[in-house]
Order: C-alpha cells, then structure tokens, then sequence
C-alpha cells in the first residue's frame, strides 16, 4: 500500500511510483503508447481503429499497477476514504483532454441498492463530485439504475459482458435525451460496464458518452 499522510497526500516518493498516463495516448480511449513514438495529433490504438470503441472518448489518470492498487482497493472495498482527495486531483488532471468536448452532466457508476448498502457509499460518486464542480456542471445520481449481480472481480472479458448484459437501465430518460454524459468510476479493467452503460445510455437518447477513471488496466497490443 501507498503511504500516505493523514490527509491522504501521497508521499514524493510514493507518488513517482505511479505510472501516470500521459501523452502519446490514443485519442479516442487513452491507452498510453511508449514515450518515444511521434504518432501525430490523435492516433488510436488498434482497438479503437477497428471501430470496437467502449465510450466515445475516455482518459484514466494512471495504470492500474501495484502503486494505484494500493490506493484504489482501500478507497473501493474499506472505506479508506482519505485517498479521493488525490484520486480526485489526479482525474481531474486528465480533463484538458475533454476541452474539445460538451458535457451536459456527470453520471457517476450506479451501484445497486445491495452493495451500496453493504458498502455504505458509492465510491464513483464520491469522485464524480468534485468532477462536476470542477466543471460547473449538474451530477446525476437518479437517472440510471443498477441491478444486483454477482461481483466480477475475477471474471475474464467475455464472463463480464456476459455479467453486465441488462444490469442498467434508465429511470428517466427525459434527463438523458440529447445530453451529452460524462460517466465517472474508480477503475477500468476490461472495459464491459462503461461499455453497457454507453449502449444503454446511447439507447435512451444521449448524443454522446464520454469517461474518466482513475486507472486502468493496460495490455500489450
């Protein structure tokens, strides 16, 4: 784990022990390329070229590694809630890349009634909020539902789309139509729930479906 003040302030040290995206990224979803490659003004990755898109533009702060691990579970799982303040900063560091896109609301990830009653907090929310201050836009907590399904922290790919098939829906669509969204979360692993949440969304009217976490799983392409 990261140590960390009593503020939740990482440490220089522990902080240089991140791997923070930064460009050269893929325009569309963000996935950082080697330092060392000139791929011009916005490349894309091979995922993103074949079209195969999970939200119409999204940027993660970090890389999900042992460092932003170390951060993330304690926040997510154990009500460590100190660490949003710097996963809260380091998100919104990533925003200049949304200069060029309209947002009209940010919709943090729903959580079902079961877990986040189990849990106590949504820990999107808690992150989606100084989001939406920082871009002086209304937040979103009642318009999408979730249901309850099992959790999917050690499915595959294809086991979590198949988990997250039908988990949203949409509770009034009126605040949806026309909107162009901002969905807010914690971590992106394979990409299924933002994907399903975009299709759901795009489904009830919403011109357009954007995201930012604070990490994300990165592969070998």
């Amino acid at each position: 784990m990261a140590h960390t003040l009593d503020d939740g302030v990482l440490c220089a040290e522990c902080w240089s022990k991140f791997n923070w995206i930064s460009d050269p990224k893929c325009y569309i979803c963000g996935y950082p390329f080697p330092a060392d490659l000139d791929l011009g003004r916005k490349p894309l990755c091979p995922t993103c070229a074949a079209g195969k898109i999970v939200v119409d533009r999204m940027r993660a702060a970090c890389v999900y590694d042992d460092a932003s691990r170390g951060v993330m579970l304690p926040f997510k799982h154990a009500g460590i809630l100190k660490y949003k303040k710097l996963m809260g900063r380091a998100m919104l560091n990533t925003l200049c890349d949304f200069d060029d896109c309209v947002i009209d609301m940010v919709l943090p990830v729903p959580l079902s009634y079961q877990r986040l009653w189990k849990r106590g907090y949504n820990q999107a929310a808690l992150l989606a909020r100084p989001v939406a201050r920082h871009l002086n836009i209304p937040i979103d907590f009642n318009s999408v539902r979730r249901k309850h399904r099992a959790d999917m922290g050690h499915k595959n790919a294809s086991a979590r789309r198949k988990n997250i098939n039908g988990v949203f829906s949409v509770a009034c669509s009126e605040n949806i139509k026309g909107k162009s969204i901002l969905l807010v979360d914690d971590v992106m692993t394979t990409g299924a729930t933002l994907a399903e949440l975009r299709r759901v969304l795009k489904r009830a009217g919403a011109k357009a479906v954007y995201s930012v976490v604070f990490c994300r799983v990165v592969k070998a392409i």
